[in-house]
């Protein structure tokens, strides 16, 4: 499992119960997760210092209790990048943590090329990857569905004092967009998509995981440059091995000479202890 241990402004102070207790700069959080099975709390009078609790119905969904005064927003540092973090519905903050492992690993693929890499960035969210990648030097295209999550990768982006490097942000259903590049006839040296289980387009348009992904990946084979760098997938859906996400990009890679194939899991530690919080899974390949 790659763990990602490099965070100063975030950490999980405990996990018990089905629910984790995290620092998120100042602010402490209490939120659910089901891998957390165990009962037994480690810190137990830590838990008391929390700001606010997101608190799961049993109809579906849930809502946030606040024991103490929260900001609307706030920043949160990882080395040379700043984040705005906000809670959200559905017990979101705006940004996975454990995703950093990508991030370092993505940073590194575009510095070693000495040359600018073209970076195409699917289901780019709030743009965790967007803000490492052109750091790192890259050019992106930051693709979402969701006007507000555009939005707010753009806050990102600014917080970070990055924009005037070279970036897109198009709003629009992911497959539709691929399709449309291919016609033009755009090509990326690296493709970042972290696609949901399951999910809408700006139009309605149906997304799940399952019958959707491989179609996906065959169509952004077409964009990739005559001489790309990576292809990255990330998952969270329930079920499916991070074996598999490296098989479908096996299977659509074939044709490129060379390069490596990778996959596994991503994971937080708890401060103070040998406990590791899985995370999701991640298939790479590299040139």
């Amino acid at each position: 499992m790659d763990i990602s241990n490099n965070w100063k402004d975030y950490e999980i102070l405990d996990m018990a119960n089905g629910e984790k207790l995290e620092r998120w700069g100042d602010i402490f959080l209490i939120r659910p997760d089901p891998q957390i099975i165990w009962n037994k709390k480690t810190n137990p009078e830590l838990w008391k210092k929390a700001h606010a609790i997101y608190n799961r119905s049993k109809q579906g969904g849930g809502a946030w209790t606040y024991q103490k005064q929260l900001p609307k927003a706030w920043t949160l540092n990882y080395r040379d990048l700043t984040f705005q973090i906000k809670p959200m519905g559905f017990k979101h903050t705006g940004l996975f943590p454990e995703q950093a492992v990508n991030w370092d690993w993505m940073t590194q693929k575009v510095k070693q090329e000495k040359r600018e890499i073209k970076v195409l960035n699917l289901f780019a969210y709030t743009g965790g990857a967007t803000v490492s990648l052109l750091k790192a030097g890259a050019s992106v295209c930051h693709v979402d569905s969701s006007k507000g999550m555009v939005a707010w990768a753009k806050e990102n982006v600014m917080a970070s004092g990055l924009q005037e490097k070279k970036i897109r942000y198009i709003v629009e259903d992911v497959v539709k967009f691929v399709n449309r590049e291919i016609r033009r006839g755009n090509t990326y040296d690296a493709i970042v998509m972290d696609p949901p289980s399951y999910g809408r387009g700006a139009n309605g348009e149906v997304w799940q995981f399952e019958q959707s992904i491989a179609d996906l990946i065959s169509l952004c084979m077409k964009l990739l440059s005559n001489n790309p760098v990576f292809f990255l997938i990330n998952s969270y859906t329930t079920g499916i091995s991070a074996k598999v996400l490296e098989n479908l990009l096996r299977v659509n890679i074939k044709e490129l000479i060379g390069g490596k194939f990778s996959s596994g899991e991503i994971g937080l530690p708890m401060t103070n202890s040998k406990l590791v919080l899985p995370c999701g899974i991640y298939g790479r390949w590299e040139k």
